[in-house]
């Protein structure tokens, strides 16, 4: 499946200030839950909607509703924690597994070291949240993490997206639709993405 890249002009604008290095820790919060919210919006447009009956100060009448139940967000470890608050402002019953992984500054590679899922993930839509998705480790080792446990139904959602992230990991689960807000140059000598927004991570925690 081909990434979907949001295109908004709001989104654009806190992009923007997102991606500003003066930007302070509470603002850079703040902004990359407004930004998860656009994104789960996108994620979420194909919902199925069940039929109920609802009394308005009017009168009775049906309405339609999403199954809250029927979705796990999954965010990955530390920085994925930051995309939480969007999400359950949008949707507030979802349920919240949490995947911990690192990237060994050597190898560059994903190392697990925490995974904590609700109950039923094979019958239950399943979207991975983390802010950036560079040479694509991280999120592979999520979506295989969640395959092994019997989840069928995977989303992948991100703020920053690098080409070799995405095109590494359609190449390794070509079933799992990915959704960001930007699609960047490339990834530098360190791996971290251009222009990017540096250390998301650390820039939601105030480590740096």
């Amino acid at each position: 499946m081909e990434p979907i890249e949001l295109k908004h002009p709001l989104l654009e604008h806190k992009l923007s200030i997102l991606r500003n290095k003066k930007t302070g820790t509470k603002e850079f919060r703040e902004l990359i839950s407004e930004v998860t919210l656009f994104l789960c919006y996108e994620v979420m447009k194909d919902a199925k909607l069940h039929e109920v009956e609802v009394e308005t100060p009017i009168k009775k009448m049906k309405a339609q509703m999403i199954d809250e139940n029927n979705y796990i967000f999954v965010p990955i470890l530390r920085a994925g924690t930051g995309m939480i608050d969007g999400i359950v402002k949008m949707i507030p019953n979802a349920k919240i597994g949490h995947i911990g992984l690192y990237r060994d500054e050597e190898t560059v590679k994903p190392v697990r070291y925490y995974y904590k899922m609700p109950s039923g993930i094979e019958s239950k839509e399943i979207i991975i949240i983390d802010p950036m998705l560079a040479t694509g480790g991280s999120g592979i080792d999520a979506i295989t993490l969640l395959k092994e446990d019997g989840a069928k139904n995977i989303k992948f959602l991100s703020i920053i997206a690098a080409p070799e992230g995405l095109k590494k990991m359609q190449e390794v689960h070509p079933d799992v639709q990915i959704y960001c807000a930007a699609i960047d140059e490339g990834l530098n000598e360190a791996s971290y993405i251009v222009p990017g927004l540096g250390d998301a991570g650390d820039r939601i925690f105030g480590t740096k």
